[in-house]
């Protein structure tokens, strides 16, 4: 077992399990493994920031071009809150994301930005109006025209 990390991750990966599989520790890559495992922390993180900037964003077409609301917007705010849902169930700690004020200003001007391109409108609120867990996350709720 020869394959180093720069020259091809996904041999590295194997090579490194079947080690750990064998119990020949003193051969590990332990510096790579362990920034291995944080990338998977981040990765999950930045899913939930996609899936929470979609989920905005639809949400503000909903709420800014009620003459345009359909079953596609609303199959999509559906299908992102589950995900979602799925994935903090699965990693409980990303919850903390959701409280964080930097996290969720990013995650807003993804939204933002997003919901612009696809209206061509420019007249969003500077910071989420919405409560994060009761209504962005909320089975069922909508925001309403003002």
């Amino acid at each position: 077992m020869q394959t180093t990390y720069e020259t091809d991750v996904v041999a590295w990966a194997n090579e490194q399990a079947g080690l750990i599989r064998a119990g020949q520790f003193n051969l590990l890559d332990l510096e790579h493994i362990a920034e291995e495992i944080e990338d998977v922390g981040k990765s999950e993180q930045r899913e939930l920031a996609s899936r929470m900037a979609v989920l905005m964003a639809h949400l503000l077409k909903w709420q800014y071009q009620p003459e345009r609301q359909g079953a596609s917007w609303e199959n999509t705010i559906r299908a992102q809150r589950k995900e979602i849902a799925y994935g903090l169930d699965e990693a409980p700690s990303l919850r903390t994301k959701l409280r964080e004020e930097r996290w969720l200003d990013m995650v807003w001007s993804k939204a933002v930005a997003q919901a612009g391109n696809e209206t061509g409108l420019n007249c969003w609120p500077s910071a989420c109006p919405w409560l994060i867990e009761t209504e962005v996350l909320g089975i069922g709720w909508l925001p309403t025209h003002e």
